[in-house]
C-alpha cells in the first residue's frame, strides 16, 4: 500500500522528523517499509537564476554561453545547449555539488574549451513531472537565489506492507492514527458530521450473513466533470489516476479512511436495491469489461429487474457505472463479510482496492461515517441535493468485546520494563477505554485485539521490544546423536562440494515410470512400494524407494540443456513398506551420487576422457579415505555393472551403470553411473578424528605380477584374496594393466591377462631382497591356492 508523507501530515504532525526516523517507527513496530520513493526537488542547490546574457559557443554550433545571476553577487558562467529560453527568463540553475535524480552531481566543467560552472536545468532533470522540451521558465516573481523546490510541492512515498491482521492501518487515517500512538503526538480530529439515518424502504437484504449492514444515499442533480486540483493531487501522490470528481471522491475516501464506497448512476436502476447470492451460472459484466460466470457462493447487488450491478465488495458492473450523463447517483456503503469477499476474489480472479479491504475486514462503525464524507465531498465537487437521511438496511456487527488485562502476567511478560500506567497510558492512545470493572473496551476498528496476550503485544510493540531485557541466555545441551549425524552429513557435503559434485534436493514423490531408475540398498518385493492414496498427479504417484530416480531426472533434464558433464549427489530419506507390506513403514537415509559426461572441460590441450566407474570408486574413497573400498558384483533389475560397495569388508551401498537402452530413452550420450550408499553405515565411518601417517622411516620395494585367468573372474575376486592374505609385509596392491584378445592368436578369447603391482615394506628395517621374494611368493601362491591362476 502506498502512503504519501504530504497526506498524513494532514492529520498529524511531522515536522522535525526524518524519513528515516518514520521508516524506523514503522519498521519497529511491525509495518514493513519496502520502498520509499521521494517525489519534486529533493536539492538545495537548485536555485532560481536569471538569465543576463547568452552569446553563440565559440565552438559549437548548437550551445550558447551563458551568464546568470544566481544571486551570490557575481555572474556565473554556464554553457547550455536549450534554445527555448531567452535573456531575462529566469530558470532552475544547479549549483556544483546539486544532487540531481539518478544519482548524478554537479560539478564545473569545461565544455568545448569554455569553462561551465553549474548546468541550467529542465523540469525532469530536477525531479518535475517533464514539460515541454528545454528548461524550465520560472515565474517572473520568483525570487533570485531562492532554492526552487520552495517553489514547488514535494513528497515522499511510502510503499508499506500491511500485516493480513492489521487493516485498519490500510489508510492514511488508519496510518496517521498509529504514528500519533508511536509518537505521542495528538491526532487531528476529522471534521465529518454525520447525516441523519432512517430504516431503508428501498433496500432488501437476502443474504445477512454475507452482508450484515448496507446504506444508500440518493444525490440529485450532479455535475460529472474533472476534480478539483487538490483531490486530483492527492490520488496522484499515491499512483491513481484522476477519473472524474464522483469516483475520485470515493476513491479518495476509501484512501483516507480504508472504507470502501460505490457510486451507481440512479437512472439505471430499477426500483428498490437487493443484495443477494448469484443464481449457478449467472452472468457478471465488470467495470474492466471481463465477463464472469458466477456460482450461488458469490454476493451480487442487483435491484428489481434482476440486473447484476455489481459485484459486492469486489467491483461494480459495466452497464450501471458513472458516466458523463450521469445527473443521480445513489452512493454505497456497506459491510461485507471477509471471508464470502475473499472466495469470490480469488474464483473470479478480480482484485480491486475495494476486495483487498473488505476481504481483510473493514470496520463496521464506519460505514455511516465514511458515507457521511463522501456525500460532504461530492456535494464540494459536484453540486447537487442530497436525501436528507441515509437509507439503513440491517446493523453494523459487534466483532470486538471487553478484554481483561492481568497486570501479573504483564509484568511478566515485560520483565519489569514498563510500569502499569505506562502500559495503560498505551492502551489508551491505542483507543481503548477502560470500564468501570477494570477491563479494556476495545475500539471496532481493532478486532484483532480479542485476548489479554494481543494487549500484551501491542503495548510491548509500542514500548519497542528492544526495551524488553532478554532473561534467557544460551543454555549448554550436551551433544546428542542428532548433533552427531548433522556434523556428519556436513562433513560428506564438503567433501562432495570439494570433489566438484553439485548437492540436488528432488521432491520425496516419483512417478510408477521412475521405479525402473531405483536402486534401493535391499532389492524391492511385491508390497514394498508405497503409493499415494489421492497423488495431485501421475508425477507425484509413489513415495521414493530410492534417491536415484530423482538424481536421473535432474541429470537429464540437465542433458537437455546441453549440460556435457553431470556430477550430482543427494541426501535424504527413501522409503518403503517392510517385509512386503506386511510390517509398518521405514525410512532409511542415504547418499545418492550419479556422475556421466566428461572429466575435466575440454580444450585444445587436452582430451575428453568420459566418467567411468573408476572416477566413482575413487570419489566414494574420498569420502573415507581410512577405508579400502571395494567393489563386488551383484546384479541389478534395471541395470547393468551392478555391484556392492564395500569399505573394507562391510557392504555400505550399491553402485550400478543405467542399462544402454535407459540411458538412450532419457538422451544421455555417455554412460551414466550411479550409487547409493547407506548414509547411518557412513557416518560410523567418520567417527573419531583423523591422523595423518608419518611418512616411513624405511625404503619399500615393488614386485608385478602378470598372471592369466577365465574371462569372467570378476577381479573383485583377486583383491578379496589379497585383502585376506595374511602377509604383513605386503602394504598395498593395485591393478595397472588387463588384456584380452578378441582373436585368440596371443591369448585364447576365454582368458585374459590381468598385472598387478605389489609394495612390501617393514616399518623397523630396511627389507633385503630375500625377504621381499619369499613375502612376494607367498602372495602369488595364495592366489594360486584361492583362485587358480596362472602366472605368466
Amino acid at each position: 500500500m502506498n502512503i504519501s508523507l504530504n497526506w498524513l501530515a494532514t492529520h498529524l504532525d511531522l515536522s522535525g522528523k526524518s524519513i528515516k526516523e518514520i521508516d524506523d517507527l514503522f519498521t519497529f513496530a511491525g509495518v514493513e517499509v519496502e520502498g520509499i520513493v521521494s517525489k519534486g526537488i529533493a536539492s538545495e542547490k537548485i536555485v532560481v537564476a536569471q538569465i543576463m546574457e547568452a552569446v553563440q559557443h565559440p565552438n559549437a554550433d548548437r550551445l550558447k554561453v551563458t551568464q546568470v545571476d544566481a544571486g551570490e553577487g557575481t555572474l556565473r558562467q554556464i554553457v547550455c545547449g536549450a534554445q527555448n529560453y531567452k535573456v531575462g527568463d529566469k530558470v532552475p540553475c544547479a549549483l556544483p555539488g546539486a544532487a540531481l535524480p539518478g544519482g548524478f552531481t554537479i560539478g564545473e566543467t569545461v565544455m568545448r574549451k569554455v569553462e561551465s560552472k553549474g548546468m541550467l536545468c529542465a523540469a525532469a532533470e530536477i525531479g518535475l513531472p517533464a514539460g515541454e522540451d528545454g528548461l524550465l521558465i520560472l515565474p517572473q516573481d520568483a525570487e533570485i537565489g531562492k532554492p526552487v523546490k520552495q517553489l514547488y510541492d514535494s513528497d515522499t512515498l511510502l510503499e508499506l506492507e500491511v500485516t493480513p491482521n492489521r487493516p485498519d492501518l490500510l489508510s492514511h487515517y488508519g496510518m496517521a492514527r498509529e504514528l500519533a500512538t508511536l509518537l505521542k503526538t495528538p491526532l487531528k480530529p476529522l471534521d465529518i458530521r454525520g447525516a441523519g439515518v432512517s430504516p431503508a424502504a428501498n433496500i432488501t437484504i437476502e443474504s445477512p450473513n454475507a452482508c450484515p449492514l448496507y446504506t444508500a444515499v440518493r444525490i440529485s442533480g450532479v455535475t460529472i466533470k474533472d476534480s478539483p486540483t487538490w483531490l486530483k493531487q492527492r490520488l496522484e501522490s499515491i499512483g491513481l489516476r484522476p477519473i472524474n470528481n464522483i469516483v475520485d471522491v470515493t476513491n479518495f475516501v476509501l484512501h483516507e479512511l480504508g472504507q470502501p464506497l460505490h457510486a451507481f448512476d440512479a437512472a439505471k436502476l430499477t426500483g428498490n436495491i437487493i443484495i443477494r447470492n448469484a443464481t449457478d451460472g449467472e452472468t457478471f459484466l465488470a467495470l474492466d469489461e471481463s465477463e464472469h460466470t458466477l456460482t450461488p457462493d458469490d454476493l451480487l447487488i442487483s435491484d428489481e429487474s434482476g440486473a447484476a450491478l455489481a459485484l459486492a465488495g469486489v467491483m461494480g458492473g459495466l452497464t450501471s457505472g458513472v458516466t458523463e450523463t450521469t445527473t443521480d447517483i445513489l452512493l454505497e456503503s456497506a459491510y461485507f463479510t471477509p471471508q464470502g469477499i475473499r472466495r469470490t476474489s480469488r474464483r473470479t480472479a478480480l482484485s480491486s482496492d475495494s476486495s483487498y479491504r473488505f476481504e481483510r475486514g473493514v470496520d463496521p462503525q464506519g460505514v455511516l461515517t465514511a458515507s457521511a464524507f463522501a456525500v460532504k465531498l461530492i456535494l464540494e465537487t459536484a453540486g447537487g441535493t442530497a436525501e436528507a437521511s441515509t437509507q439503513v438496511a440491517g446493523e453494523a456487527p459487534a466483532l470486538t468485546r471487553p478484554v481483561a488485562l492481568d497486570p501479573a502476567k504483564l509484568d511478566q511478560l515485560m520483565g519489569g520494563s514498563i510500569s502499569l500506567t505506562a502500559a495503560e497510558g498505551i492502551l489508551t492512545r491505542l483507543g481503548l477505554t477502560q470500564l468501570a470493572d477494570g477491563t479494556w473496551n476495545v475500539p471496532s476498528f481493532r478486532a484483532d485485539l480479542q485476548r489479554h496476550i494481543d494487549l500484551v503485544e501491542e503495548i510491548a510493540r509500542v514500548h519497542g521490544l528492544a526495551n524488553v531485557p532478554s532473561r534467557f541466555l544460551g543454555a549448554f545441551v550436551p551433544a546428542s546423536a542428532i548433533d552427531a549425524a548433522y556434523d556428519a552429513d556436513m562433513v560428506l557435503r564438503r567433501r562432495l562440494a570439494a570433489l566438484g559434485i553439485y548437492e540436488c534436493q528432488t521432491i520425496k514423490l516419483i512417478a510408477d515410470s521412475q521405479l525402473t531408475d531405483a536402486l534401493p540398498l535391499r532389492p524391492l518385493q511385491d508390497g514394498d512400494v508405497i503409493r499415494v492414496k489421492l497423488p495431485l498427479s501421475e508425477d507425484h504417484a509413489v513415495m521414493r524407494p530410492s534417491l536415484v530416480p530423482g538424481l536421473v531426472a535432474s541429470a537429464a533434464r540437465n542433458v537437455r540443456q546441453q549440460a556435457k558433464s553431470l556430477r550430482f549427489f543427494e541426501m535424504g530419506r527413501a522409503f518403503r513398506n517392510v517385509g512386503g507390506g506386511k510390517a509398518k513403514d521405514q525410512e532409511s537415509e542415504t547418499l545418492a551420487i550419479l556422475l556421466s559426461g566428461g572429466t575435466a572441460p575440454t580444450g585444445w590441450n587436452q582430451s575428453d576422457r568420459q566418467a567411468d566407474l573408476y572416477d566413482l570408486k575413487g570419489l566414494i574413497n574420498a569420502l573415507v579415505p581410512n577405508k579400502t573400498i571395494r567393489f563386488s558384483p551383484r546384479e541389478r533389475d534395471g541395470f547393468t555393472l551392478g555391484c556392492d560397495i564395500k569399505a573394507d569388508d562391510q557392504t555400505i551401498g550399491l553402485f550400478a551403470r543405467l542399462k544402454p537402452s535407459r540411458e538412450r530413452e532419457l538422451d544421455f550420450t555417455s554412460p551414466v553411473f550411479v550409487a547409493e550408499l547407506d548414509l547411518t553405515k557412513l557416518r560410523k565411518l567418520l567417527t573419531g578424528i583423523e591422523h595423518v601417517e608419518d611418512l616411513p622411516q624405511f625404503p619399500g620395494s615393488s614386485r608385478d605380477a602378470a598372471m592369466e585367468l577365465p574371462a569372467t573372474l570378476p577381479n573383485a575376486d583377486i583383491e578379496a584374496v589379497l585383502a585376506k592374505c595374511n602377509e604383513p609385509l605386503l602394504i598395498a596392491f593395485e591393478c595397472f594393466d588387463v588384456f584380452t584378445d578378441p582373436t585368440g592368436e596371443k591369448l585364447p578369447t576365454d582368458r585374459k591377462s590381468v598385472a598387478y603391482r605389489f609394495q612390501y615394506r617393514a616399518a623397523d628395517r630396511t627389507l633385503k631382497a630375500e625377504e621381499v621374494d619369499a613375502a612376494h611368493q607367498k602372495v602369488l601362491e595364495a592366489l594360486t591356492q584361492k583362485i587358480g591362476v596362472k602366472f605368466r
